[in-house]
């Protein structure tokens, strides 16, 4: 008997694929999980279109763009799964190598955003033109907003297999928690020019930015110095790891409904549970589960993301001329990615020097991933949307997979390169 597929139905395909899948990587690929979904989902949506072109009665394809389309991606990730995954990512940063990186951590999510976004979007105005779909100068911003954060669970899902100082670690888990806040605030404030919302005032910019961002950072610190508060007077593991939900499902929907930025929220009550929660609040006991138990909750929202990211391949495989402009909006935007951290790191060098290693594995470690797709997806339809919605997509994936499955070589060739020169 045929029936409608719930959100129960679309859930449990997720979670049986990305076990199934999860389950190849680690028996044959080996592959980090991120890249390994990744690679594996894209893969497969390959196949089904593949099958579709040579057996023109198959409907695999069409089946699979329905069950996508039945999932809104963008209020999957950014109301629901982005929270867990900020809070459990933050609960693993080093406050105290943290600090070390504070300067840099700063600069990169406020500066480095900003001038990235510049670039993205100047250049993506001339390779739209250049490739014969030219998208307006607000348009390119709106996607550079997009696309020049580095994504928080891309980048600390590869962390955790790259062995790099701890500081310079920290430093870029930090900047990849906050600057994906940031730019969610830069994104909103385009998009509401874009569509000629509102107009363009640096004052008004400025202080929708430290509106949001502010205030996110003040609910974040606020909710988490309360469970802290909590923690402190009790020792019963699991009303300890209710509060921590508490946390983020409360505190997540307090910041959407005073319209701060949530995933900046998340980020501050993370990073202050995972240290000083962790270390002052919590019996070895109530540590430990804790922590298992956003572990695993990282383990398998990132497995369902990422497996996720590779079948939306299917929704931009039809758009062929528009795959032009989007693999050049690769190089695009690691060039960007480059000067955004080059300069800030220039400047600095003068009050820190965070050695050889910092330059090359900011920029390759600066992968992009599902809050991207999900801003380029919140799009509203227009005859712009395509292009950008194809050149996120061709960014993402080369990110996850192609900088992703390198970045842990490259770290170890840099350090022997520079043992070597010793």
């Amino acid at each position: 008997m045929h029936r409608d597929l719930t959100a129960f139905d679309a859930a449990a395909i997720l979670i049986v694929l990305a076990s199934g899948l999860g389950y190849i990587n680690h028996r044959w690929l080996r592959l980090p999980a991120s890249v390994g979904m990744t690679l594996m989902g894209a893969i497969a949506s390959l196949i089904v279109i593949a099958i579709d072109r040579i057996t023109p009665s198959s409907t695999l394809g069409s089946q699979l763009a329905a069950f996508l389309g039945s999932i809104d991606f963008h209020r999957v990730l950014m109301e629901g799964m982005l929270s867990f995954l900020l809070f459990a990512g933050a609960l693993h940063v080093d406050w105290a190598h943290m600090r070390k990186g504070r300067l840099p951590i700063l600069v990169f999510s406020t500066v480095g955003v900003i001038l990235s976004t510049i670039i993205v979007g100047f250049g993506f105005h001339w390779i739209s033109a250049a490739f014969g779909s030219q998208v307006p100068l607000s348009w390119c911003l709106v996607f550079g907003a997009l696309i020049s954060p580095t994504d928080p669970v891309a980048v600390m899902a590869v962390m955790k297999r790259a062995a790099m100082p701890e500081t310079l670690q920290a430093t870029v888990a930090g900047e990849s928690l906050f600057n994906d806040g940031v730019g969610v605030v830069v994104f909103t404030i385009l998009l509401r020019i874009a569509l000629g919302q509102e107009p363009f005032t640096l004052s008004g910019a400025a202080a929708d930015f430290l509106r949001e961002a502010g205030g996110g950072a003040a609910l974040g610190f606020l909710i988490g110095w309360l469970a802290f508060r909590l923690m402190r007077t009790i020792d019963d593991y699991s009303i300890e790891v209710m509060i921590s939900l508490a946390v983020v499902m409360g505190g997540y929907s307090l910041a959407m409904a005073t319209h701060v930025s949530g995933p900046v929220a998340m980020a501050v009550a993370g990073l202050l549970t995972g240290n000083a929660g962790v270390a002052q609040a919590m019996s070895d006991t109530t540590r430990d589960y804790l922590l298992k138990f956003w572990g695993l909750i990282d383990e398998i929202l990132n497995a369902v993301l990422f497996l996720l990211i590779g079948l939306e391949v299917i929704v931009v495989a039809s758009s062929l001329p528009l795959l032009g402009a989007g693999a050049a909006a690769i190089l695009l935007t690691l060039t960007a990615r480059a000067l955004s951290v080059g300069l800030p790191l220039k400047v600095m060098k003068r009050w820190m020097d965070m050695g050889p290693l910092a330059f090359p594995t900011l920029v390759w470690g600066g992968l992009r991933g599902g809050i991207s797709i999900a801003l380029a997806l919140s799009l509203p339809e227009s005859p712009v949307r395509s292009a950008i919605l194809a050149a996120t997509y061709l960014v993402v994936i080369f990110a996850v997979i192609v900088q992703g499955a390198s970045i842990s070589g490259l770290i170890a060739h840099l350090k022997s390169k520079a043992d070597g020169a010793r």
